[in-house]
């Protein structure tokens, strides 16, 4: 998987977030409306972002090397890390700005212009956004698919405030423009919090989501039925790469050609089940009793 190709899409993540800033902070000076300045916020959130998503599927495509010998992937973790907390300080940001409004009503101007310019900015994010998503699924990138997460926030946030503007320019109550301002700034803060937890979770080495674990043990039952038995399994997950070991039992009479044959057959299927994952196998013989002696050591 050639993973220096991603970095196109966090060009094209730049280069929407350029727009929508330029739209959104026009829309802003239009009307004056807190929730569209809220709405530019983020959309300068989104840029710093992309820079550093830029940054760092730079680093993650570098091949292993003496120092990092199972390659760079985990950099990946560090934009989304801190994508979630740039995130936090604009909803922060977007608080603060939203209580001094409420506490001091301005009038909106322009608000039918402002919307129009304002729908053209939401569009574009959610193109970019699909785009995103699709390319971050398909390489099994987290960088892709925080930075999906977020303009998808950015979608919802400015629908947000597309309502609440325009409940101003109906009802006339100046009120909710700020009110509205402070739920996405809330909203924003929740997708924050999934996206570091994510991170954490990553650098944290944790175990393959369920429906990998499952593939997995679908195909050591069916090397079961050859009187094949596994121990110590350890799943682990750094950014684009899976990684599984296990200990592999095999009868104490298969010579040690027929056995190497076997580990090699079960290393290709398990990479077949679970995206080409690194797999390292320990073949043990069936019958001898200290075979299970290391178990504790592998998995308490």
């Amino acid at each position: 998987m050639n993973r220096s190709s991603l970095t196109r899409y966090a060009w094209l993540s730049i280069a929407a977030a350029l727009a929508t800033i330029a739209l959104k902070s026009g829309a802003y000076f239009v009307t004056g409306s807190v929730g569209l300045l809220s709405d530019a916020i983020e959309s300068l959130i989104n840029l710093v972002a992309a820079v550093m998503a830029l940054a760092m599927l730079i680093i993650a495509a570098r091949p292993p090397d003496e120092s990092h010998a199972y390659g760079h992937g985990k950099a990946e973790y560090f934009s989304s890390t801190v994508e979630g907390f740039l995130i936090f300080v604009a909803a922060i940001g977007i608080v603060f700005t939203a209580i001094e409004r409420l506490l001091n009503p301005q009038p909106l101007a322009q608000l039918g212009l402002g919307l129009l310019v304002s729908l053209a900015a939401t569009a574009v994010n959610f193109t970019v956004a699909r785009i995103l998503f699709k390319a971050g699924k398909q390489n099994r990138s987290i960088t892709l698919e925080a930075d999906s997460q977020h303009l998808m926030t950015d979608v919802w946030t400015s629908i947000a405030v597309l309502g609440g503007v325009g409940a101003v320019w109906l009802s006339g109550r100046l009120w909710l423009d700020a009110v509205v301002a402070i739920g996405v700034a809330l909203n924003i803060a929740v997708t924050a919090f999934q996206l570091v937890r994510r991170s954490v979770d990553g650098l944290m080495d944790a175990a393959l989501p369920l429906a990998e674990q499952n593939a997995i043990q679908t195909v050591l039952a069916q090397y079961r039925q050859k009187g094949i038995e596994f121990h110590a399994l350890l799943t682990r997950q750094g950014a684009a790469r899976r990684f599984i070991s296990l200990h592999v039992l095999v009868p104490g009479q298969m010579t040690v050609h027929d056995a190497h044959h076997i580990a090699e057959e079960l290393e290709a299927d398990l990479r077949k089940s679970v995206g080409d994952a690194v797999v390292f196998t320990h073949l043990e013989p069936l019958e001898d009793e200290i075979s299970l002696d290391d178990i504790p050591l592998d998995r308490p």
